[in-house]
């Protein structure tokens, strides 16, 4: 089993476009039509690039590192309209699925997200992807299906209230 201590969690940075373009050759051809929600061969690049101009305040990412290998991106871009939601996206190379990595990335996710205003993630999951609904469904058991429409499932959730420490 894969362990999260061999993983390293830092803010995606300007360098990691040849880890992401390189993280293509550990997707399934599920995987990617999962998470793009079309049949891909690799990451697009317009997925590249849109990481390459992150503002880290209203879109920003996490991406976890094996050694020099990205593994794993979560990332968030805020509605402009509802300035308190932002749309959360999770990618896992295969090797680390169902391990625990998404659940992780999504944790320190929403900490960032919380400190800059950001109330609740809206996401969109393809109804195929069962192990990323059933996350959703672990994560936001009382997150409710807003629509299903298309083979995708839409959920609001709510981000968890911030627990203090008590004295």
């Amino acid at each position: 089993m894969k362990q999260l201590g061999e993983i390293r969690v830092r803010p995606y940075g300007v360098t990691d476009a040849d880890r992401l373009r390189a993280m293509s050759g550990r997707l399934s051809p599920a995987s990617l039509y999962t998470r793009f929600l079309s049949g891909m061969p690799r990451v697009p690049d317009a997925y590249v690039r849109s990481l390459a101009r992150l503002d880290h305040w209203d879109h920003d990412a996490l991406a976890a590192l094996h050694g020099d290998a990205l593994v794993g991106v979560a990332e968030y871009v805020r509605d402009s309209g509802r300035p308190e939601r932002a749309e959360l996206a999770v990618l896992i190379a295969d090797p680390w699925q169902r391990h625990g990595l998404a659940r992780l990335l999504v944790g320190l996710l929403t900490g960032l997200a919380r400190r800059r205003g950001i109330t609740g993630f809206d996401a969109e999951v393809s109804l195929e992807n069962r192990p990323a609904l059933a996350a959703l469904h672990t994560g936001w058991p009382d997150a409710p299906t807003i629509d299903l429409a298309g083979g995708l499932a839409r959920f609001r959730l709510p981000l968890p209230v911030e627990q203090t420490a008590r004295r």
